[in-house]
């Protein structure tokens, strides 16, 4: 049961105006930033009463109505005034995604960056690469620069992409957006789904969920979410195999209609070969043979990522609720590979270096908030006050050694590992707090109102040993702040305008000579849009933005191994989203993107260069249709088309990869209620192209015709 806000009377023509500002000192990637508008009715709590779609519960179809990614309150979309995107859970489903990376290229401007040597997932995000992300609202913490494993989406109830600087409510992130993965929250009905699924180069995956009520109780619930695949790849090296492992325990308890306890828990691990992909060459990438590969068969990798969140939430009363979050992150990875260091003039062979890794990490965070409802000189407010505190921890030890070379066209395995030296031996701790405050503010046509609110963010980043050496940088102690406002119109009921300008602060990683405190990296978007409902179940947003990147780390010409502060990138364009139901049983998902994103200053002569994996033009449309009636009921059919632009796999420019359109389709039927069958097909045209460059060495290419098949039951 959950407790809402008394429901607000509409205003048909209506102002309301967000404005969201942070504080904090604090650690290694703190930002600050956020504002929001609000709506007719604004829930401060989960998952509202039946029939009602929430911000942390299940999305009927295709089109969301409601989000919390981007205001930490259940805030209607419309009345947001930053773009957000949602992948619900059916198409996550009707496509079978398998990857993080394949929902959320659902969104447009959002395109795969990299695979990280094949072992985690990282996108770019209007034009800024990032490889971190948020699950219910708590970011992965920033004492580890990737997420170690390929994350699972069996217990993810929605994926959410917020666009544009998030720091007030999250601390840290990049510029260009944060991806945020609702979890699937325990139900008191008995419910439970179970798939098994195939497809061509040996996958093999087993998911599902179980929810219910526990010991009788109508106030604890408990699901269990778990997934097991085996994934050889088309790029199967040897007998080897790539696997991977997750299981999601997660229990709601609802002692009184007032207080509500979630707990969730994510333990993955994940064992895979070290694959950089394909190397560049003579400013382009050689596609004749996409199985090629530069390592070992005994290059391996494993993954291993857990975590533990703690939700409380409580109603003082009716204008009034505390939430308080504790979430605990630990994990390892370790490396054994041969890895690509240089191709010679000639281009016929390819030097190596083998290199082992093993680290540790863990991670502690914390988040105090309240949430008050209140009027002041006829305005409504919903004020957010919280406080965050993390604090975490990696060491991560390194060694390295040289291995022959091969050759560049026509690779052939054999060398054994050889004898190593150590590279690092890295001790790091981040610790961050940060104070921050959103207000969302309903105003008449006739007013307009503003407020300032002082704010004090940083962090401190401390590394051990703390010599002034290339691979160690220097304890620093950073302060910064990320105010955002945020305006919204609305003319008509199903018509909004919105306009927005957020600042975003995240502390320096970079070493620069005798510096001990580099200034932050700075950005800040302005951002104008509209959202329109065509039909009450189809929804069109398009918006047009541009960010400025300050403060970017560049290599120094004059000290090797340092770094200077004096780089500044700037990413604009537009973009338009579709999302909905067309007819009874059509839905539809796609976006179109522009995006010129660019060097615009530099010490080296790279001023004007588009940013590294950036295409100037991405699309992407998916549709499926259901027969509800007659001899075809049941059968569902499904095609869509994924267009990239050509991009550039660096920031000096010094190689591209070629635009592709990916075409793939699905189809299925439904037995009854609780059976269905589904086979879904994967690049029809069988192309060849690169789908995520990142450097020279490594740029992983497309996989080919695909096939998958999968039974659904559920309980």
């Amino acid at each position: 049961m959950s407790t809402r806000f008394p429901r607000r009377s509409p205003l048909r023509n209506r102002l309301s105006l967000g404005l969201a500002m942070a504080a904090g000192l604090g650690p290694a990637q703190a930002q600050p930033t956020s504002s929001e508008v609000t709506l007719d009715e604004l829930s401060v709590v989960g998952q509202g009463g039946a029939g009602q779609e929430r911000a942390f519960g299940p999305v009927v179809g295709y089109r969301a109505t409601r989000s919390a990614t981007s205001t930490k309150t259940d805030t209607a979309l419309r009345d947001s005034p930053q773009t957000i995107n949602v992948v619900p859970r059916q198409v996550i489903g009707d496509q079978q995604d398998l990857r993080l990376t394949d929902a959320v290229t659902n969104v447009s401007n959002v395109i795969p960056g990299s695979t990280v040597q094949g072992r985690s997932q990282n996108y770019i995000i209007r034009g800024f690469s990032t490889q971190i992300f948020a699950v219910d609202g708590v970011l992965i913490n920033p004492a580890f620069a990737f997420y170690p494993v390929e994350r699972d989406l069996a217990n993810a109830e929605r994926v959410e992409v917020i666009k544009g600087p998030a720091s007030v409510l999250y601390g840290r992130g990049d510029p260009g957006g944060v991806v945020n993965i609702v979890t699937r929250r325990p139900t008191l009905e008995p419910s439970g789904e179970m798939t098994v699924l195939g497809g061509n180069f040996g996958l093999r995956r087993v998911q599902g969920t179980v929810s219910s009520a526990l010991f009788g109780s109508d106030t604890l619930a408990g699901r269990v979410s778990f997934a097991a695949q085996e994934d050889p790849t088309f790029r199967n090296i040897g007998d080897n195999t790539n696997s991977r492992y997750f299981v999601s325990p997660a229990f709601s308890w609802t002692p009184t209609p007032d207080t509500r306890v979630y707990w969730n828990s994510e333990f993955s691990s994940q064992y895979s070969q070290y694959d950089e992909g394909l190397i560049a060459y003579r400013g382009r990438v050689p596609l004749d043979n996409i199985k090629r590969y530069y390592g070992e068969p005994w290059s391996r990798y494993y993954g291993e990522f857990n975590s533990s969140t703690l939700r409380v939430e409580h109603d003082v009363n009716e204008n009034l609720m505390l939430r308080q979050i504790v979430s605990a992150q630990w994990g390892q990875f370790n490396v054994f590979a041969s890895r690509a260091t240089g191709v010679n003039a000639a281009g016929t062979s390819v030097q190596r270096r083998e290199a082992t890794v093993d680290s540790i990490f863990s991670a502690i965070d914390t988040q105090t908030e309240a949430v008050l409802k209140f009027d002041t000189l006829g305005l409504s407010h919903t004020a957010l006050f919280g406080f965050e505190y993390a604090n975490g921890f990696r060491h991560p030890y390194s060694q390295q050694g040289v291995l022959p070379s091969v050759s560049f066209l026509n690779p052939v395995f054999g060398a054994r590992p050889v004898a190593v030296s150590l590279q690092q031996d890295l001790k790091q701790k981040v610790e961050l707090f940060g104070f921050y405050l959103q207000d969302q503010i309903v105003l008449t046509p006739q007013l307009r109102a503003g407020r300032r609110r002082a704010v004090r963010p940083g962090h401190t980043v401390l590394f051990q040993p703390p010599a002034q050496h290339p691979d160690d940088p220097p304890e620093q102690d950073l302060f910064g702040a990320s105010p955002r406002v945020g305006l919204i119109y609305r003319p008509i009921e199903p018509l909004t305008f919105y306009a927005s300008y957020a600042t975003s602060f995240l502390p320096q990683t970079a070493n620069v000579l005798n510096v001990v405190s580099p200034p932050p990296e700075t950005g800040e978007q302005m951002e104008i849009g509209t959202r329109i409902d065509i039909l009450p179940t189809l929804t069109l947003s398009g918006s047009a933005f541009r960010i400025t990147r300050n403060n970017v780390a560049v290599s120094d010409p004059v000290n090797t191994g340092f770094s200077i502060i004096t780089g500044e990138q700037q990413s604009q364009g537009f973009e338009a989203d579709l999302a909905g139901e067309i007819l009874p049983g059509w839905n539809v998902i796609g976006g179109v993107g522009f995006l010129d994103a660019k060097v615009t200053r530099d010490v080296t002569p790279i001023v004007g260069n588009r940013l590294a994996g950036v295409p100037r033009f991405s699309a992407n449309l998916w549709t499926t249709y259901e027969f509800r009636e007659g001899a075809l009921r049941g059968l569902g059919l499904g095609a869509g088309v994924t267009y990239v632009g050509n991009r550039f796999g660096d920031v000096t420019n010094s190689y591209s990869v070629g635009a592709y359109a990916r075409v793939d389709a699905a189809a299925w039927y439904d037995f009854d209620e609780r059976w269905r069958l589904s086979v879904n097909l994967r690049n029809l045209t069988n192309a060849r192209y690169i789908e995520q460059p990142f450097n020279q060495f490594n740029n992983t290419p497309g996989a080919p015709f695909t096939v998958l098949a999968a039974i659904r039951v559920k309980m």
